[in-house]
């Protein structure tokens, strides 16, 4: 195979085939990512929005690929980012380096197999039991009915079975009745419709790929069950990196509860005696009767009586898991449908297992900060009833991590926001990255191991290319000093008519990014009265379609929570405020961050800088963030909680946000946001 060019060329190639400029960050990115895999040292790039990060790791990628012959998988955050690059990048950049590598790259997308239908659970008759709230919701029925109408007639169109080209969508309960997860799956040789699998095909598809677009959510499960899903590869590239631990702790976090337990006998009724049927029945009845007696919260060590009734499920589940399968035998290979429901019923039980044992052997260990999981019973109210879970989520993910994926391939890790406090050590030893700094800002990791010292065999470099934005000529970042400090008791006077003032210099043109939801559709309600442009709130309809119509009309404001942030990307004079309500610290009584905390204290760190301080700076680069999106914008980010000045963290938190013009003096910012929107200053 003849010498292929080298990056620098190829992303020039590029460019000027998508009719792009040079751009220094992107360039210095593409450079580093090429190093990276060379080397074999990992990377993380703080690439600010407008850098062209896309196309810095794909370019460099694509050439490792074609070069090799081996896969790089791309893994996103983000629906909206998976779209982006299957659909518009990958496409365009595969055709304009066709010519240079020689061939055209191929590429491809892999989700996790519940993402895709199930043809023989559609063509069978099969359906999940109904939540015990809808057999007497003749609505909810009705519109699960409906929805699944519209999921049968599309089985028969669609050509990958991907949930998420299915527009308008349904409803997780409705999907359900069409997908099966890889528990339930029966495996392409005993599925009469394997050989037309979306899910098969999908990962077929991926095998002959030179890059593979998949999800965080997939990456954690390729890692931790110890089962390959993804192709194999030798590099990978985590964009939206900085969303990496969550995910992956979503993926390892398991549940138990009263109703998983039922649903899990009731599958299982018609396939083995009812004696034990019984038994997990009544293991679930005793699971009620004890968490109906406890108070919500962090269990730091097992309730009195808890071990005798998780032994109970645990033993039962095993007994009815044992009757479906015996000895590992199998269904009879002529009746599919009776193997797909024996399978449906086998994953559930083992869920319901494999829970009570998690819960068990998490209290062997007696010292809370040495436990690998933290576990705590929530309590939400459903129509009146109170619906109690049992959670367990991992105190830690450095450590898989480190060994599942950084012990095993080239990792790229990149995001808009990946320093905190001024250092990329923040995320690195979450990630299970050794520090780079002397002062590291973790002394141990938060499952109670030592952290990984700076001799260690992984090594990594980090790289912060800037953005192409001049934040202190185009932003500026108001910090309300003369507030007070925000209270429990929801949004004060003071704030409400602080928000007032600001929409109107701005004559909408808003994005408010609140504390709660409470607050959000409070601030809308009372808002939605003194202001004369309109107000959206998050829930009021689909989040595309609220931003849709925000991005429409300069003169709307859209309300919503800090997660709303995601799907907000609107260049343009229809964003040039953006108003956060107070610094997101995580609630005080989360339990697996106040648990990470405490396990950083134990060892002589600063909880509450390793872990709260951390989790707001992030939502708080992400949350400012959204005010440039193009070179042209110009606008103001008001942050209404004073504490980001007065208090001694303050100076930590903004040094995480872009470089924006700060201010204090509420009316510097009311006549700049007149000049900016062209509003009457009386206004």
């Amino acid at each position: 195979m003849p010498e292929l060019p080298p990056v620098p060329t190829l992303l020039a190639t590029a460019v000027e085939a998508l009719g792009g400029k040079a751009r220094k960050g992107q360039q210095t990115m593409a450079a580093a990512v090429a190093h990276s895999i060379d080397t074999k040292e990992h990377l993380a790039v703080q690439a600010g929005t407008g850098t062209g990060k896309s196309l810095a790791y794909l370019v460099p990628s694509l050439r490792h690929a074609v070069e090799t012959g081996r896969t790089v998988v791309v893994s996103t955050a983000t629906i909206a980012l998976q779209r982006q690059l299957v659909d518009r990048d990958l496409p365009r950049l595969s055709e304009a380096l066709a010519g240079a590598l020689g061939r055209r790259p191929q590429f491809a997308i892999l989700k996790g197999r519940n993402n895709y239908l199930c043809l023989n659970k559609i063509n069978s008759a099969i359906p999940d039991e109904p939540a015990e709230t809808e057999l007497f919701d003749a609505f909810a029925v009705s519109r699960l009915g409906r929805e699944v109408q519209r999921l049968n007639e599309w089985a028969s169109d669609t050509e990958t079975g991907d949930r998420d080209e299915l527009v308008p969508g349904v409803t997780d309960r409705a999907w359900r009745q069409v997908s099966v997860s890889s528990r339930e799956c029966l495996g392409k040789t005993r599925c009469p419709f394997g050989t037309d699998c979306f899910a098969e095909r999908a990962r077929a598809e991926s095998g002959q790929a030179d890059v593979v677009v998949t999800n965080h959510a997939l990456l954690a499960i390729d890692a931790i069950s110890g089962v390959q899903v993804l192709p194999e590869h030798d590099v990978v590239v985590i964009d939206e990196a900085h969303e990496l631990v969550d995910r992956i702790t979503g993926v390892a976090t398991a549940e138990l509860s009263t109703a998983a337990i039922g649903a899990a006998a009731k599958r299982c009724a018609k396939l083995v005696d009812e004696q034990e049927i019984d038994r997990l029945e009544a293991a679930a009845e005793a699971w009620h009767d004890l968490l109906d007696e406890l108070p919500p919260g962090r269990w730091d060590e097992l309730p009195a009586g808890a071990g005798p009734v998780l032994a109970l499920i645990r033993d039962a589940a095993w007994n009815v898991r044992t009757a479906l399968a015996p000895q590992g035998s199998q269904a009879p290979q002529g009746d599919p449908e009776a193997a797909a429901a024996r399978n449906m019923a086998l994953a559930a039980v083992e869920e319901v297992h494999d829970a009570a044992v998690r819960a068990l052997t998490t209290f062997e260990e007696s010292d809370p900060a040495a436990r690998r999981d933290v576990i705590w019973l929530s309590s939400e109210d459903v129509r009146g009833v109170a619906r109690r879970t049992v959670h367990m989520a991992p105190l830690s993910v450095g450590g898989l991590l480190r060994s599942r994926l950084f012990g095993t391939s080239t990792v790229v890790l990149t995001s808009a926001t990946l320093q905190i406090g001024g250092s990329f050590d923040s995320l690195a030893v979450t990630w299970g990255l050794p520090p780079q700094s002397s002062n590291r800002v973790d002394p141990a990791l938060a499952n109670g191991g030592e952290a990984p010292s700076d001799s260690a065999s992984l090594r990594w470099n980090s790289l912060d290319v800037g953005s192409p934005f001049d934040h202190a000529k185009s932003g500026i970042l108001y910090v309300a000093r003369h507030l007070p400090t925000p209270g429990r008791d929801g949004l004060a006077p003071a704030y409400l008519d602080e928000i007032h003032r600001l929409i109107s210099a701005a004559g909408g043109r808003t994005l408010g990014l609140f504390s709660s939801m409470r607050a959000a559709k409070a601030a809308t309600e009372i808002l939605r009265e003194r202001l004369d442009t309109p107000v959206l709130c998050q829930g009021d309809d689909a989040t595309g379609t609220l931003v849709k119509r925000f991005a429409e009309d300069p003169a709307t404001s859209l309300f919503g929570t800090l997660s709303l942030w995601q799907g907000v990307d609107v260049p343009g004079p229809s964003l040039s405020l953006v108003i956060l309500d107070r610094i997101p610290f995580p609630r005080p009584d989360d339990p697996l961050l106040v648990a990470r905390q405490k396990a950083v204290e134990s060892r002589g760190g600063n909880g509450f800088l390793t872990v709260a301080a951390n989790h707001a700076a992030l939502l708080l680069a992400q949350g400012t963030g959204r005010l440039l999106r193009s070179v042209d914008d110009r606008g103001v980010v008001a942050i209404l909680d004073p504490r980001l000045v007065t208090a001694r963290y303050g100076s930590y938190l903004r040094a995480s946000l872009p470089p924006y013009w700060e201010t204090s003096d509420p009316e510097v910012v009311l006549k700049a946001l007149h000049r900016l929107t062209g509003t009457p200053v009386n206004a």
